[in-house]
This record gives structure tokens, sequence and C-alpha cells, in this order.
């Protein structure tokens, strides 16, 4: 029986490839910076179905994805997915404590967002934020008015495009830096009026990812994968992961995304390169922002 790739998983700061295998539930590869990656897409890309609440529901029909879509559903498992999701709005009942938080991509690249209190910091992890600080606790309402109240007063998104923020990891300044600028919009932010009663402001500590990601001396980033093919090989040495994104030794980009929903498997013989479509990576300067998947 085979394992479907599921893409990236946080764990504990530590990256790990994710598999399903139906009837099996669900298991992890780690991975390590410095080690040779080589693998190649085997039959079929198809629906993983839906997770929800640490459970996967397979596809009914099982049907093939396109390669280049961002996420590996079908539509219906999608509108399935989204008929009970707090990124949709469609869960408000949701009983949960959550979590207001600042997330800092590079400079000027800032972001407000809420998660499940929960989860911890792992959120910020699949997103790839560098540096980032809790702004406040409460229930999901209230989070939710507190996120919205901040983007307006501060004129920050609740969305940043993934190929912004991996067009400028390899040029990032220094920690310090990083820090004042989130500690900065940290103070603006709580000194702002209009926070509801029930969210608790959280004092500022700036916590920053850069070294688990790997982004001390991480290459150029030059080309990202733009769809896996039947056949096609991903070969390369991981020096840095940040969000979905595996970073390679020549500069390649791998968007786990892109893998999930796939059969992954040893390339016969030892491929020694990647033969997958790639696209070049842009300047991050005049690209265009995009939605990024679910926040949550």
């Amino acid at each position: 029986m085979s394992w479907w790739c599921t893409g990236i998983r946080w764990t504990q700061g530590q990256p790990a490839i994710g598999w399903y295998g139906e009837g099996r539930g669900e298991r992890a590869s780690p991975l390590a910076y410095g080690q040779r990656l080589a693998f190649i897409a085997q039959g079929e890309r198809h629906c993983l179905g839906v997770r929800r609440a640490g459970k996967r529901t397979p596809c009914p029909t099982a049907v093939a994805v396109p390669g280049r879509a961002g996420n590996a559903q079908c539509p219906a498992c999608a509108r399935l997915d989204r008929s009970f999701s707090v990124a949709a709005d469609t869960n408000a009942a949701d009983p949960r404590t959550y979590r207001v938080y600042l997330a800092w991509f590079g400079p000027g690249m800032v972001k407000v967002g809420i998660t499940a209190e929960e989860r911890g910091p792992a959120r910020l992890q699949e997103q790839g934020a560098v540096a980032w600080a809790w702004l406040g606790r409460g229930p999901l309402m209230a989070s939710r008015r507190t996120e919205e109240l901040l983007r307006a007063a501060l004129g920050v998104p609740d969305r940043i495009a993934y190929a912004r923020k991996r067009a400028v990891r390899a040029h990032l300044p220094a920690a310090p830096e990083r820090a004042r600028e989130v500690a900065e919009l940290h103070a603006r932010a709580v000194a702002l009026p209009g926070w509801p009663d029930s969210l608790e402001p959280v004092g500022c500590e700036v916590s920053d990812h850069a070294g688990a990601f790997g982004l001390r001396g991480l290459p150029d980033p030059t080309r990202v994968i733009s769809e896996m093919v039947t056949g096609g090989t991903v070969v390369g040495q991981l020096v840095g992961a940040a969000g979905p994104d595996l970073h390679f030794a020549d500069g390649l980009v791998v968007d786990t995304r892109l893998l999930a929903g796939w059969e992954l498997g040893a390339p016969a013989g030892g491929a020694a390169v990647t033969s997958v479509p790639v696209a070049e990576i842009p300047p991050a300067a005049g690209l265009p922002p995009a939605e990024q998947d679910g926040l949550f």
C-alpha cells in the first residue's frame, strides 16, 4: 500500500516530510540540514481528502489533482474543508483560546494573524515567519476583531505572498534589527484604543526562527519548482527550510505544497539532477501581493 506525501510538517521547531497511508494513519520523516535529498514522483497526484482534529478522512473518489495546484485537494474536499473552518469564518463557535501575533518576514514585511493557542508557534513556522511576537490572547471572535483593528490602524496585511518571502530570505538584516521592527510595531499595537475587553494583551517577547530555518549563510534562491510531474526527479543538498519551502545548496527552492498528494520514491540508479519544471525567482521588488493558504 502506498504512502502519499502530505508536504512539510513543523514539530517543536524541526521540519519533517509528512506521509499518509490509507488505513495506516500518518507518519513523518525528519529533515536535517546538510543531507542529500533525491526523490521521484510516481503514478498520479491524488486528492488527500480532509484533515480535521488531527484525523484525515480520505477522498471518496481519490481523484487526480493538477500538478501545479498549491492544494492537494479536489474541489469537493476543498469545499468540505472550508465548510467548518476558522480561516474561512465558517466555525465562529470554536471554543478554543486564540492568540493574536505579529509575524516578520523581511524589512517592511510584517503581518498580523491569529492562531489557536494550543498550536504554539507552529503556525508561525508554517508561514516562514523569521521573527514574531504575541500580541494578545482570548476567545476566537475577540481575537478576530483585534486582528481587523490592527490591520486597519497599523496598515499591515493578514497575508504576504510566499514569492515575496522566499525572495528576501538570503539577505535579511541582523537579528537585533529584526527584533526592533517587531517590538516597535508591538508597542504601537498595544497602545491602540478599541481592543475587546475579553482579549488579554501579552507583553512583547520577540522570538526568532533564523536558526531553526537554517537561514545563516543561505544561498540566493534562484529557481523554484513550479510543478511535479510523473517520473520527474528532485535532487539536491538541503541547507534550509522555512514555511513550506526547502532550500537547496544550488539555489533551488522546493515548494513542498506541490509534493503533497504524490507517491515519492527513490530514483533508480541514483538520479543526479532535478528534472521537474522550475521557474526563475524574480527580485522581491515589484512582485505583486498574493494570498497564501489558510491562516490556521
